[in-house]
């Protein structure tokens, strides 16, 4: 005797946990993690931001008070003071201007030349091509302090010592920035489009223009982004050949901050937190929209 099991008419079988997230995520709705996944990204957030928070904590003290145990956990009344000081002490003024144009102008630059060279990299056949790439992945590979003694030579041969355009220059084009475009296009660009672009007769900057900055649209913004934060923080090569009263950059500038037989450390914080602000006004304004770009570039059509 074999026994049937039926459904009822109008009950539908209950469906477990993870085929319902499958469904929504499948319907393009909003997936809910778990508790515990908010209590690590909690965790991992507190982590992330304790050295900013300690930073202005440490700035709003005075020198006094850092050097007493147990540290102080909150705030003090000393933080506008103390920025002032390090405003006019380290003119950081004249160093916010010289960051930006040279924090600027080296993404712009390496933005657009690597995004031209990783397309030739990428789609385009030449002869040799395999062998270049891998040069260029070598000089990833070179330690950066190998370079300072010739690239000193040639700013002192050039006389740029302690102008910007001896930081400007060797910050141009980027190994990584080449090696990172590469990769990207090679997902993000399909071969039948540029094929469609030499059927209509556009040359191969027009194929640039109008089909390969689009595409890389996302990754322009990743890698501008990362250029920019690299050159704002830059330290070693702009204080070998920068200085603090003439052309300095804002690492430059700090450098030079709580100088004495007892460093005041107050003042020091209260410098790196006004050198890291315009970074989070930065990545606050256009943070969405990079963050969008690169979901908008994972998106497969």
């Amino acid at each position: 005797m074999t026994t049937t099991l039926t459904t009822p008419v109008g009950t539908a079988p209950k469906e477990s946990r993870r085929q319902r997230r499958s469904k929504a995520a499948r319907a393009g709705g909003t997936l809910h993690a778990g508790p515990i996944a908010y209590a690590i990204l909690i965790l991992f957030s507190i982590g992330s931001l304790f050295p900013l928070v300690w930073t202005a904590i440490a700035a709003s003290r005075d020198n006094n008070r850092l050097a007493q145990t147990p540290p102080p956990f909150w705030f003090g009344g000393n933080l506008f003071h103390n920025m002032n000081v390090a405003w006019n002490e380290a003119n950081l003024g004249k160093a916010f201007v010289n960051t930006t144009i040279v924090a600027g102008t080296s993404a712009v630059t390496v933005v657009v030349l690597s995004t031209v060279a990783g397309f030739a990299f990428a789609k385009l056949r030449f002869k040799g091509r395999n062998i270049l790439m891998l040069m260029v992945i070598g000089t990833m590979m070179v330690p950066p302090q190998l370079s300072v003694i010739p690239l000193y030579m040639m700013v002192a041969k050039l006389n740029w010592a302690d102008q910007l355009q001896a930081v400007i220059f060797p910050s141009l084009v980027s190994a990584f920035g080449v090696f990172f475009m590469r990769q990207y296009l090679i997902q993000a660009l399909p071969d039948e489009l540029i094929e469609a672009a030499r059927v209509d007769g556009a040359s191969s900057w027009r194929v640039v223009w109008h089909i390969v900055f689009p595409a890389a649209r996302p990754a322009m913004a990743v890698l501008g982004m990362l250029m920019f934060v690299q050159s704002w923080n830059d330290f070693l090569w702009p204080f070998l050949v920068l200085t603090q009263n003439g052309n300095p950059t804002v690492q430059v500038a700090l450098a030079g901050l709580g100088r004495g037989y007892t460093p005041d450390q107050s003042l020091i914080m209260g410098g790196a937190l006004l050198g890291t602000l315009p970074l989070l006004l930065v990545f606050a304004i256009f943070g969405k929209q990079i963050v969008g770009g690169i979901m908008q570039g994972a998106v497969k059509g």
